[in-house]
């Protein structure tokens, strides 16, 4: 059902009562159905990493989703013309994994899921949801509709050495040409990029899913959403990180 408003761009009130996930797992679960088991997972998206997130869809803690191939654009793509309920585009962070992180018993460190990335990313999000009014649904069922994942965009990988900066207090700028321009900060990000990707691995590691090598996350806007609009031009402006941008048909 969800798969079908997705791509129709139609929406629903909220899930039928007697197929409603009732829990985070439950709604993992039904998420996962959205994976194409014949396409190799292009990555993973966190909603909600900022307090105000959180207060704004009535969540108590991030929410993981899958970024799909089918909705993954190239620097300087366009984002096809039709349903964009949401309207706005996040500037964000990602993560390039380098080598798989497993399951395990134990909670992954920050320094054990930085030592298994492979590159970082200046990235843009255009996050979108299958219900009319997402912010009364709850995590179960916003867990179900992928996290409101849409389309993604990320730059090529940096080559400036990151690893050396404080990212927390580093301050992306997003700009919608001619509009808007907006900055950002790191620490937006539950308190720093890193804690969110490592968030991530220990969300995916408690599911019984593996991060794989070669997979993309990105950690969640660093600045209020941009309002956007078709023919807009968003740029990320990460500065000597890179710069990734989209435009809306």
């Amino acid at each position: 059902m969800l798969r079908a408003h997705w791509r129709a761009g139609t929406l629903i009130e909220e899930l039928p009562a007697d197929i409603r996930p009732r829990s985070r797992a439950e709604g993992y679960a039904v998420q996962a159905l959205l994976e194409d088991p014949a396409t190799p997972l292009y990555g993973w998206k966190i909603a909600a990493t900022s307090a105000a997130g959180q207060a704004h869809i009535g969540v108590d803690g991030p929410l993981a989703g899958r970024i799909l191939a089918e909705r993954v654009l190239l620097s300087g793509g366009e984002v096809p013309a039709g349903p964009n309920h949401m309207a706005v585009a996040e500037i964000e962070f990602a993560f390039r994994m380098g080598r798989d992180l497993a399951p395990r018993p134990q909670p992954y460190s920050v320094e054990e899921v930085l030592d298994a990335v492979a590159s970082l990313h200046a990235a843009i999000e255009v996050p979108d949801s299958r219900y009319h009014d997402y912010v009364r649904v709850g995590a179960p069922q916003l867990i179900a509709d992928n996290a409101c994942a849409h389309y993604f965009v990320a730059a090529e990988a940096t080559g400036a050495d990151w690893r050396s900066l404080d990212l927390a207090a580093y301050r992306p700028v997003g700009r919608v040409a001619g509009r808007l321009e907006r900055e950002g900060l790191g620490r937006n990000v539950l308190g720093d990029p890193r804690i969110a990707l490592t968030w991530l691995a220990n969300e995916l590691s408690g599911l019984g899913l593996v991060l794989r090598e070669g997979q993309m996350v990105t950690t969640g806007t660093c600045l209020p959403p941009l309002p956007v609009q078709p023919g807009d031009e968003v740029t990320a402006d990460f500065g000597p990180l890179g710069v990734a941008s989209m435009r809306f048909a």
